[in-house]
């Protein structure tokens, strides 16, 4: 009875930092009294418009002003939208984590790079597990993804039952390890499940989400019909199951494998490690030993099926890797779909392997991680939910999953759709947004972290756009006067050589203005920094309707 006065008195809030409203980035923390417990910590990679940016992570501030709150953070897989913003995070925040084994490799593989493996404490768990931090008892449920070892979350609070499906698929057959367990959703529904917060990313498409064993029928036919050319595969490095479906074929077929690319040979040795992946033995070779074999003995595995500029398959692609070049004779295989907004990159690769001569195939060698509709139905029906939160994904992708758990009873008042940021107060009695916290993207570029903010990126867009002017002067540092200059040098502007006269009225027009300030006996070094980039600037949108940044520089003599 007690328990009960206690859940009237508190509430269990949710609040998503990042990851909704957009495909990666995803972190949720859980609050309930004096406990915080965070799914996930994943990064974001850059917009176009974010010039120079090497990755987003997200503004854990909320995390770092409760610091005394939060118990762990449960990770539900090893993927780099759920795990790649650790290192920076846990460098401020640093907290006990838990996590299934591969994504635990994975993991510390990470840690590795960053040295935080002596002082981060890390427990691996087992699927139907529980663990229990502060007020949440976490347990681990397994789900079937394009990654070994992914978890579902059941968090119990004394508010009730929350369960995170993390990113998953129904696959009855998969290529390692079990099922996914839907007896034990099934046996939380018949108990009463507060709210489901479930995979959005695949809600708008129809059905079920194919096998991922279905890839290797595929992969068995390609390979088949290419009998007499090397292979090129392409796909995401993490996805370990494809990986061993590849390996299978190759080595029905008599082939040596390769795998390239930093990513992808770090995880495979982690997954192979820790038995994840079943490699035949004298099936995987060097690089080195290519050469050793003919060319339809060899099958090469790489990451680059984004179209990244920095990986192994685009730099095959250009000419510029400094072991393999692709060429007539050679099969490409893309075994992947391109993430929204990497359509021109992909296009662009598979256009240069194209022009090699190279045969490239990107149909039908892929399947989702995903579920589809009728997947998600399932996993309503067997947790029967008072409230709906559907989460990863776009807005659209977290309407069409609301319109589903709508179309299964649950109403539209116990629909929620979020934002990051958003508190989302709830017990058996109601449910309600009451708040927002910080939140946002932190901006990652070389070793600096969220020392590039929106004014510099606003700066690299002038620069990248319009370009730059710099007027260099001298002045007395006793009178005042003008020594020498004021000189112009223009960058990504004009072509200065073919440009003498602007550039010389331009410095006429410097000077005039400059000299209309001395004849006021105004001295001040902002003041005629502000007066030259107002004249040069108006003179410049004059003469050719552009704006470039005009930085004024005065040495004193």
């Amino acid at each position: 009875m007690k328990k009960k006065e206690k859940s009237n008195v508190s509430k269990l809030k949710i609040i998503p930092l990042g990851g909704l409203e957009q495909i990666g980035m995803n972190i949720t923390a859980f609050e309930y009294e004096d406990s915080i417990v965070v799914v996930d910590c994943g990064l974001s990679f850059p917009a176009d418009d974010m010039l120079g940016i090497d990755l987003v992570i997200p503004d854990t501030t909320y995390l770092k002003d409760n610091i005394d709150k939060v118990k762990g953070f449960v990770i539900t897989h090893g993927h780099e939208d759920h795990i790649g913003a650790m290192p920076y995070v846990l460098k401020e925040i640093n907290v006990p984590i838990y996590a299934t084994r591969l994504t635990m490799g994975i993991i510390e593989n990470k840690f590795r790079e960053h040295e935080l493996l002596k002082t981060t404490k890390r427990k691996v768990v087992k699927f139907g597990q529980s663990i229990n931090l502060g007020q949440f008892r976490v347990e681990f449920i397994r789900t079937n993804h394009s990654i070994v070892d992914a978890a579902a979350l059941a968090i119990t609070s004394p508010a009730g039952v929350v369960i995170h499906t993390g990113d998953f698929k129904v696959d009855y057959t998969p290529v390692f390890g079990d099922a996914i367990d839907l007896q034990r959703f099934a046996e939380l529904g018949r108990k009463g499940v507060l709210a489901l917060m479930c995979d959005s990313t695949n809600a708008e498409r129809p059905g079920f989400t194919p096998s991922e064993k279905t890839v290797g029928k595929t992969f068995d036919n390609l390979f088949e019909e290419h009998k007499n050319t090397r292979i090129f595969v392409a796909t995401f490095a993490s996805n370990v199951d494809r990986v061993q479906q590849i390996i299978n074929t190759a080595n029905r077929f008599g082939r040596k494998v390769c795998v390239e690319g930093r990513s992808m040979v770090s995880i495979i040795e982690t997954a192979r490690n820790l038995e994840c992946i079943s490699i035949p033995e004298n099936t995987l070779i060097e690089i080195d030993q290519m050469k050793n074999y003919p060319d339809d003995q060899q099958v090469i595995i790489t990451t680059g099926s984004q179209g990244e500029s920095m990986a192994a398959l685009s730099r095959m692609a250009s000419g510029v890797h400094r072991k393999i070049t692709i060429g007539a004779g050679d099969t490409v295989i893309f075994s992947s779909n391109p993430i929204p907004g990497n359509e021109k990159s992909v296009t662009k690769v598979i256009n240069e392997l194209l022009r090699k001569g190279a045969d490239v195939i990107f149909q039908d060698a892929h399947v989702s991680g995903h579920a589809c509709q009728e997947e998600i139905k399932l996993m309503y029906t067997l947790i029967r939910p008072k409230y709906a939160i559907p989460v990863h994904g776009e807005y659209k992708h977290l309407k069409a999953q609301a319109k589903i758990a709508n179309s299964l009873g649950i109403s539209k008042e116990n629909t929620f759709i979020l934002s990051s940021g958003d508190v989302l107060e709830l017990d058996e009695e109601s449910a309600k947004v009451v708040g927002k916290v910080p939140t946002g993207g932190i901006l990652v570029d070389g070793l600096g972290v969220g020392d590039v903010g929106n004014v510099v990126l606003r700066d690299r867009q002038h620069l990248a756009e319009d370009g730059i002017m710099v007027v260099v002067m001298s002045l007395d540092s006793c009178t005042g006067e003008l020594l020498s200059g004021p000189d112009i040098v223009s960058r990504g502007f004009v072509y200065v050589k073919e440009a003498d006269e602007l550039i010389e009225e331009a410095r006429c027009v410097v000077n005039e203005a400059l000299q209309k300030c001395f004849d006021r006996n105004i001295t001040d070094w902002g003041k005629l920094k502000s007066t030259t980039k107002d004249a040069l600037g108006e003179f410049v949108w004059k003469k050719t309707k552009r704006r470039p940044m005009i930085l004024p520089i005065i040495m004193e003599v």
